[in-house]
């Protein structure tokens, strides 16, 4: 899609009092290769973003593998109470910083918010590599996990406001990408943790890094023009448009923000506005995506598939890598088909793949009739369904509510949904090893299986399809349908 340029007078003043008219348009001549705003340019700054998706991952997944052996040295070996708190603990410090992560990113913006999360993984990560108790390695993955919540949310807002049109969806993959790649790094560095003693420590030690990295390089990005310009910052707001799309392309990506913020009384919205009035639909849906995302079971084969892999005789290690491949191929598709596909397409395609897939779990986990071949179907099932999931179900929904927010509630809609999101990861992975207990991996699988299909049948039923469209453009349709 190619910016609309707009040549009516620009003043330098406030958003509010910017007089922009979107009717009177001429046809400024500019080169023909100039068409359409670079990817390049922007592309650096989304790189930097997307490091706090790739802590997510390896967060994720970093207790994956050494789980037993951190059990054992802390000693609550055999509790699966205390080793699914290990692993859920970290999402309630996601759900707090989540919270707090929009009025964050309004009040000091997407650059400092991105900073600012990555203070407690740094010190979250260093306490849980220097711990010698279980309140110890509690804390460390709170402090983490406040980090983690705060990250996402303006991970996705950021990287919405400034892409291209054109390249969005494919920036926004890059999300997905970052976290996959962080997944299956954790599972790299797990990978000896059996031979060596205390490497779990290192294991720790490692996530401070790209933490660090990420705190660094945001100081040389660009701010969010959509942020600067809702601040009444406009002239700082040109100068990163020029930064992030190039000179030729400001008065078209001022004029589009303009048209945007038409209609704003320019009070900050409340978080109870979002759940009535015309912004309900969308929040609502963003709400129910994301529920139904955690509901899927995803984050289940991703925090406990060493124990479901053990369990059929599999090597844990060599079956995880497997699973952390299949997750960067599928995301890497994802990433191609984004901006020719569109959204909703791969989003509802992969959430009927989950839900098939997941059933193979279900069929494999019947040992007793199936015999040799339950392993097939377990460890199968697992590989296939990381991949549908990672072909639409993981990267679609953070690129998407960013897109159907608009700009006047995106910050707070996004942290709302991201808390939902927090909220049931946390009830899944604290009770999936006492559910398997309880009720067997057919019951369970089963009822994943389920919630995929009425994933899919909302997605086709209340998702719009966003590709190719200005975010302004997005906003005007949804209101329409309202």
């Amino acid at each position: 899609m190619r910016w609309k340029l707009n040549t009516s007078a620009y003043k330098r003043v406030s958003s509010r009092d910017a007089p922009m008219d979107p009717d009177v348009e001429t046809q400024p001549k500019i080169p023909s290769d100039a068409a359409g705003p670079s990817w390049r340019m922007s592309l650096p700054h989304v790189c930097v973003a997307t490091l706090t998706s790739f802590l997510f991952g390896y967060h994720s997944g970093v207790v994956n593998e050494p789980l037993e052996s951190i059990s054992a040295d802390l000693g609550f070996a055999g509790n699966t109470l205390a080793e699914g708190l290990v692993v859920s603990i970290c999402l309630g410090g996601a759900f707090l910083g989540c919270l707090f992560s929009g009025s964050v990113a309004d009040g000091i913006g997407r650059r400092r918010a991105f900073q600012l999360s990555a203070l407690p993984m740094i010190i979250g990560a260093a306490v849980s590599a220097l711990t010698y108790s279980l309140e110890g390695m509690l804390f460390g993955r709170f402090l983490v996990g406040i980090g983690m919540g705060l990250g996402p949310p303006v991970a996705s807002l950021y990287i919405t406001e400034v892409s291209p049109p054109s390249v969005r969806g494919t920036y926004g993959s890059f999300v997905q990408i970052a976290t996959c790649l962080g997944i299956l790094f954790s599972l790299l560095i797990g990978t000896p943790v059996k031979d060596i003693d205390r490497w779990w420590r290192v294991c720790f030690w490692v996530a401070v890094v790209p933490a660090a990295l990420q705190a660094i390089g945001m100081e040389f990005c660009a701010e969010s023009p959509q942020w600067l310009y809702k601040c009444g910052r406009t002239n700082e707001a040109e100068i990163q448009f020029e930064k992030l799309l190039g000179p030729l392309h400001v008065k078209s990506a001022m004029a589009e923000l303009s048209r945007s913020e038409r209609g704003d009384d320019g009070e900050s919205v409340k978080y109870s506005e979002l759940f009535y009035g015309r912004h309900f639909n969308v929040v609502f849906i963003g709400t129910t995506l994301f529920a139904l995302q955690q509901l899927s079971g995803i984050n289940s084969v991703f925090y406990f598939s060493s124990t479901v892999f053990r369990s059929v005789g599999v090597p844990s290690s060599l079956a995880n890598i497997c699973m952390g491949i299949a997750n960067l191929s599928g995301s890497v598709v994802a990433m191609l088909l984004m901006d020719r596909l569109g959204r909703k397409v791969l989003l509802a395609g992969s959430f009927f793949g989950m839900a098939f897939t997941m059933g193979l779990q279900a069929i494999g986990a019947n040992r007793h009739h199936l015999g040799a071949a339950s392993v097939y179907f377990s460890v199968g099932g697992i590989l296939l369904f990381v991949l549908s999931f990672s072909l639409g179900a993981g990267p679609v929904p953070g690129l998407l509510l960013p897109e159907i927010f608009p700009n006047k509630i995106r910050a707070k809609a996004m942290a709302l949904c991201m808390s939902v999101h927090w909220v049931v990861n946390f009830f899944v992975s604290l009770l999936f090893l006492r559910l398997l207990e309880k009720l067997g991996p057919q019951v369970l699988y089963t009822m994943f299986s389920s919630a995929c299909v009425v994933a899919a049948i909302f997605v086709r039923r209340h998702v719009v399809e966003t590709k190719g469209k200005t975010l302004q453009e997005i906003e005007v349709s949804l209101l329409q349908t309202q």
